[in-house]
C-alpha cells in the first residue's frame, strides 16, 4: 500500500510540474477527441486521429481519462503525417509543439499539413473495467502571440518585480569559464542558475536573431519556478540593435530581404507576433568593436514600444557611470518630446554570468523593476507597455520607486497621463522604499527642475505641485545619492491640457 500511494504520488508531482510548463489556451479547443477503452484494449495501441491545417505553427493537447480509480495507464505520444514527433508516457496530461520549442520527450519542428495522431498506449486496463478519455487539442496559426512558458503566475501580486531584460547565453555571443578553466559558450542553465542566484524575479533571453533557447527555456521552466523566463531576441541590423521580448517565432533580420524591405517592416512583423520592440543602447558607437550597435535606423516612433536607456555594457566602458555619450536617456527623451509616449527600460547586456556582481554590466545590473498584478509574461508585458516601470542600477534593496498624480478629481500613476486646465495645480507624490540617502530630482523637458530631500526610513514619501502650462508633456523623477550619482529613474506621468490632443 505505502508504494502505491507513493507511485500514486510521484505521477501526481509529474503531472502537476508538466501542467506548469504547457500553458493552454483559453478559448475552447478546436477539435475534442472523445472515446473509452475498455480490457480489449490491454498492452495495445490506439491512434486518435486528427487533421492538421497548412499554415499550423502551435500544437497544444490536453488528455484526461477517469480511470485512476482503476489503476488504468494510459501512454501518450505523438506523430505527424511524415514522423513520430514524441513520447511521453504517463509523464505528463499535456503538451506543446511548434517550430521553435516543444514540451520535453517531443520534437520541435515544422508542423506539416495532413493526418496526426495522438498514440495511446495502454499498459494496463483491468478486466471489466471501462475508462473514458477526452483529448482536447488547440491549433495555433504561425502569426499566433506567444503566451509564455508557464500557464499559471509564478508568484501571486500585485506588486514590483525585478529582472534584467537583456542577457546572452551561449545560444548567440555569451560565454563563461567552463569546469576545466577554458571559456566557452554559456549553456543556458548556467546562465538563469546564476539569474536566480541574484534574487531576480524575471530574465529575459535575448539572443542575436536566434530563436533555439526556447527550447532549453521550456526545459527549465518548470525547475526554475522562482523565476519567470522570457523568450526573446536581439534583432541585429547594420542599421542598429533591437530587443523583441515575447518571441519565439521566425523572424527575417536581413534587411531589405522579402518580409524585412525595411525596419517598420520588420517591426510590424514583430508587433503581430504579440512582441514588445525595444531599441537597444542607441547611443553606443558602431564600428569594428561592436558592428551595428549604434542606432541610425529609420523606425516609425508609434511603432516603438521601449527603449533600453540604460545599458550594462555601456556603463562599465565609463566605470560604472549611467551618465556618459553613451546613455539613452537623451535619445528617449528626444521621443517624448515628439509626443510617443514609450517606456524606458534597461538591461545588462549581460555575456558572463560569472562577471561579479558588482561589477557594472554583471547579470541584473543594471535592473528594471515593473509592477504586475502577478508573476507572468502576460502581466509583465502588459506593464512594461503601460509605463509601470522604474530602472534600479545597483541597489537591489530599493524595493518600490513608484510617482502618481492628481488634479482636478483625477489621478494617474506612473505611465499615465494627467489632464488638467491651463492654471490648474497639479499634486504629485513619489514613493521611495528601500533606498539609501538619497534626493529626489523632479525631471521635465529640458532637465531637472527641482531637487528635494527624501526622509530617512523603509520607506518614504515626497510631495511637489506644478502648475498646468495648458500644453502637452512629461514628468519624471529620478533618485540620486547625496554626491549626485544616479541610482534610479522613473518613466513619466503625461501631462495633457484638457481639450488637448496628444500628437
Amino acid at each position: 500500500m505505502r508504494l502505491a500511494a507513493a507511485l500514486t504520488c510521484l505521477l501526481a508531482l509529474a503531472l502537476a510540474s508538466a501542467a506548469a510548463a504547457s500553458p493552454v489556451p483559453e478559448r475552447p479547443a478546436d477539435i475534442r477527441l472523445e472515446g473509452q477503452l475498455t480490457r480489449a484494449d490491454h498492452e495495445t495501441y490506439v491512434e486518435l486521429a486528427f487533421a492538421v491545417p497548412a499554415g499550423t505553427g502551435r500544437l497544444t493537447v490536453l488528455f484526461r481519462h477517469d480511470g485512476a480509480a482503476d489503476r488504468t495507464t494510459i501512454d501518450l505520444g505523438v506523430r505527424d503525417p511524415d514522423r513520430f514527433r514524441g513520447w511521453s508516457g504517463g509523464a505528463r496530461d499535456r503538451l506543446t509543439i511548434s517550430a521553435s520549442d516543444a514540451t520535453p520527450s517531443y520534437l520541435p519542428g515544422p508542423l506539416p499539413a495532413g493526418t496526426w495522431a495522438l498514440v495511446l498506449g495502454v499498459p494496463n486496463l483491468r478486466a471489466g473495467a471501462t475508462t473514458r478519455y477526452t483529448a482536447e487539442i488547440w491549433i495555433d496559426p504561425q502569426d499566433a502571440p506567444f503566451a509564455g512558458l508557464s500557464d499559471a503566475s509564478l508568484a501571486a501580486g500585485p506588486g514590483w518585480w525585478r529582472g534584467d531584460l537583456h542577457v546572452h547565453s551561449g545560444h548567440s555571443d555569451g560565454t563563461c569559464q567552463s569546469r576545466g578553466g577554458a571559456r566557452v559558450p554559456c549553456p543556458l542553465f548556467k546562465v538563469v542558475e546564476a539569474a536566480a542566484a541574484r534574487g531576480l524575479d524575471f530574465v529575459a533571453l535575448t539572443e542575436h536573431n536566434a530563436a533555439s533557447h526556447t527550447q532549453g527555456l521550456r526545459e527549465l521552466q518548470p525547475y526554475f519556478d522562482d523565476i519567470l523566463l522570457i523568450p526573446g531576441r536581439e534583432l541585429t541590423t547594420f542599421q542598429g540593435h533591437a530587443n523583441l521580448f515575447g518571441l519565439t517565432a521566425p523572424l527575417e533580420f536581413r534587411l531589405e530581404a522579402p518580409g524585412a524591405t525595411d525596419l517598420n517592416a520588420v517591426a510590424d512583423r514583430a508587433a503581430s507576433l504579440g512582441a514588445i520592440v525595444s531599441i537597444n543602447h542607441p547611443r553606443m558607437p558602431s564600428g569594428e568593436a561592436c558592428m551595428g550597435c549604434g542606432w541610425r535606423g529609420d523606425l516609425d516612433g508609434s511603432k516603438i514600444d521601449a527603449v533600453e536607456v540604460l545599458n550594462g555594457g555601456a556603463m562599465a566602458a565609463f566605470g560604472g557611470r549611467a551618465e556618459s555619450p553613451l546613455s539613452g536617456i537623451g535619445f528617449w527623451e528626444n521621443l517624448l518630446n515628439q509626443g510617443h509616449q514609450i517606456t524606458a527600460i534597461a538591461g545588462s547586456d549581460s555575456h558572463d554570468p560569472d562577471r561579479p556582481v558588482e561589477a557594472p554590466g554583471a547579470l541584473g545590473r543594471p535592473a528594471t523593476v515593473i509592477w504586475a498584478a502577478s508573476l507572468s509574461q502576460s502581466d509583465l508585458m502588459a506593464s512594461l507597455r503601460a509605463g509601470r516601470v522604474f530602472i534600479d542600477l545597483a541597489h537591489p534593496g530599493l524595493t518600490a520607486f513608484d510617482l502618481e498624480a492628481q488634479a482636478e478629481g483625477a489621478s494617474a500613476v506612473m505611465g499615465g497621463q494627467i489632464t488638467a486646465s491651463p492654471g490648474q495645480m497639479i499634486a504629485f507624490r513619489a514613493t521611495i522604499a528601500g533606498a539609501p540617502a538619497a534626493r529626489l530630482y523632479v525631471v521635465e523637458p529640458g532637465g531637472a527642475v527641482e531637487v528635494l530631500p527624501v526622509p530617512e526610513g523603509p520607506e518614504a514619501t515626497v510631495a511637489f505641485t506644478r502648475r498646468s502650462e495648458g500644453r502637452t508633456g512629461w514628468l519624471r523623477v529620478e533618485l540620486r545619492d547625496l554626491d549626485g550619482a544616479l541610482l534610479a529613474l522613473s518613466n513619466p506621468i503625461y501631462l495633457t491640457a484638457a481639450g488637448a490632443n496628444r500628437p
